[in-house]
């Protein structure tokens, strides 16, 4: 009874693996939020594709078309690629690491966003941070850090990525220009030292940008306001790296259970947030209906409908 159940969750988890989702946020919103928020984000919708890869090392590609209203035009059919957690050496290791510049090569990012835990040794540090930089999508790499980072070798990586031309968002924003239009790529310092860093760097933003906010850990977009941010981009998770079946993890680094665990989700303002499995392993080298995954984000923008006139001219 027990491989027949095991037989039937394989074949399940092939069958999604090849399907499309689409999510639209809950219409139930914060009595605070404006009507014209609240209309922009009725009509952000968000696409799910996934494909097995063939590369060792990266399970999977998981693809999102983000369809939003401050989307500018010139952005629309953006490609960002996003990749988190590589903790380098873990599972991952070097046929594994070639593998991913090929795959993201592949994918022609104009932008590479990198959500932080590089590293399991600082030894690594320089191997890792070359080999994203060698990825090198015409607007260049962003970067924020992880607990590993700042634990161990942080002055290191700070000096490989300057070396590298990696971009450090340390509770830094910094924009991206296309057509005389532009977009906003906003960073996290530590997100696990709130005392510090408790004010996110989208606060100084305008509502009339579209902000991408890269964290690290999705706690910090439920744990401080991220006013004005349009998605939130994070790791840390690694989608519960062992799990059951894929529907639960018994352990799980976040303060809000399985609510962040992976995949698109949202915080209490109604944020999306785009939640990666990750790359790399941490305590042990194992995943378990966990995939390792990149992750391609493709820009749409969203026309918001406009009212409905209700004047009616009179007739002579």
């Amino acid at each position: 009874m027990m491989k027949k159940l095991i037989y039937i969750c394989i074949l399940s988890g092939l069958l999604f693996s090849s399907c499309r989702s689409y999510s639209r946020l809950p219409l139930s919103l914060p009595p605070h939020i404006s009507a014209e928020d609240s209309i922009r984000m009725a009509n952000t919708k968000i696409t799910i594709s996934r494909q097995r890869t063939s590369y060792k090392g990266i399970s999977r590609l998981k693809t999102y078309e983000f369809a939003h209203p401050d989307v500018p035009v010139a952005f629309d059919g953006f490609r960002m690629a996003f990749v988190s957690d590589l903790h380098y050496k873990s599972l991952f290791k070097e046929k594994g690491l070639d593998n991913l510049v090929k795959l993201l090569k592949e994918q022609h990012a104009d932008v590479l966003l990198v959500g932080g835990d590089l590293h399991e040794g600082c030894e690594y540090v320089p191997s890792v941070i070359a080999a994203l930089a060698a990825v090198k999508p015409p607007m260049g790499v962003y970067a924020v850090l992880g607990n590993n980072d700042y634990e161990a070798c942080y002055d290191e990586i700070v000096r490989e990525m300057r070396r590298c031309g990696v971009h450090l968002l340390e509770h830094k924003v910094d924009t991206l220009r296309r057509n005389g239009e532009e977009i906003q790529i906003a960073g996290v310092r530590n997100p696990f030292d709130l005392k510090k860093n408790g004010t996110a760097p989208t606060l100084a933003l305008s509502p009339e940008d579209f902000v991408v906010l890269l964290t690290h850990t999705p706690d910090y977009a439920e744990d401080v306001p991220v006013t004005h941010a349009d998605l939130v981009l994070a790791g840390h998770t690694h989608g519960g790296q062992v799990t059951l079946f894929g529907w639960y993890a018994p352990i799980l680094p976040s303060h809000y259970g399985q609510r962040f665990r992976t995949g698109v989700r949202y915080n209490s303002m109604r944020t999306p947030m785009i939640i990666t499995n990750g790359i790399g392993t941490s305590n042990r080298n194992v995943r378990l209906f966990a995939p390792s995954e990149a992750v391609m984000i493709i820009l749409r923008r969203a026309e918001v409908p406009r009212p409905v006139s209700s004047f009616r001219p009179s007739l002579p």
